[in-house]
């Protein structure tokens, strides 16, 4: 099957298309690298050619609520039109477990759930697989909350999921029937988010103090208890903290 994987050169989006490609499907990269710019639509045409389904691996160049929204939905117009032309039957999306709670803080989150309100309200057969947030993003969370040597966040719940355990469920997905709607996956364990980061400052010898706040906002978002919590029919995946932060360490 050839797949064009957009944004192939990411984080995420390179370990999909080695996933792809590791189980024998034509993983197509399209990225400003190769020529392809969803923005400006160039290249789309060419990418898109022979291609049975696109996975959107995109992400936009700023967290700024204005730069995020423009791109997401440009992006995402210029990528769905250019599908209907080449015949394209599954478009699949990375999206944010809780980004229609997160979405009202506006910003990065409101401009996600744009995108997935386009995709779902448009012309291609879609999937759009939602994951909580990645164990690789604790030290992003981390310094949104750090003032000196004092981390505080909220003691919300959260299930962290390895990134490679995200990119193999957007594989999975891809090689898949679309299915219309949102498919969720997490990690294989639930904490409060203050400890979790606690833990992976315990690891790697990190001296800043956590401290739970419930009044600390997350992402400069003010959050519930289960805002980030995946529902119960969620896909769990198996890569615990431990043997992610033991990875970290080995390599």
């Amino acid at each position: 099957m050839r797949i064009v994987v957009v944004g192939g050169t990411g984080r995420v989006g390179s370990l999909v298309v080695r996933g792809l490609t590791d189980i024998g499907h034509d993983a197509v990269i399209a990225a400003r690298g190769t020529g392809v710019d969803t923005v400006t639509g160039t290249g789309l045409p060419e990418a898109l050619r022979g291609a049975t389904t696109v996975v959107d691996a995109t992400d936009a160049p700023s967290h700024d609520d204005a730069v995020a929204r423009e791109f997401f939905a440009t992006s995402t117009v210029n990528l769905l039109a250019a599908e209907v032309t080449a015949g394209i039957r599954h478009h699949v999306v990375l999206s944010v477990v809780g980004v229609d709670l997160l979405a009202l803080g506006k910003g990065y989150f409101a401009a996600k759930l744009l995108q997935e309100k386009l995709i779902a309200a448009g012309p291609v057969p879609h999937t759009i697989v939602r994951a909580t947030g990645f164990f690789e993003f604790l030290d992003t969370v981390a310094e949104y909350g750090t003032v000196g040597e004092v981390v505080r966040l909220p003691p919300v719940l959260v299930s962290p999921i390895a990134r490679a355990d995200a990119a193999e469920a957007v594989v999975i997905a891809a090689v898949g029937d679309p299915i219309g709607g949102v498919l969720e996956v997490s990690g294989p364990r639930t904490y409060r988010l203050d400890e979790i980061v606690r833990i992976a400052f315990l690891t790697r010898g990190d001296r800043r103090r956590v401290l739970g706040d419930p009044a600390a906002p997350y992402w400069g978002i003010g959050i519930r208890e289960r805002t980030l919590l995946p529902s119960r029919t969620a896909i769990r995946f198996e890569t615990r903290l431990e043997d992610w932060l033991l990875g970290r360490i080995g390599g």
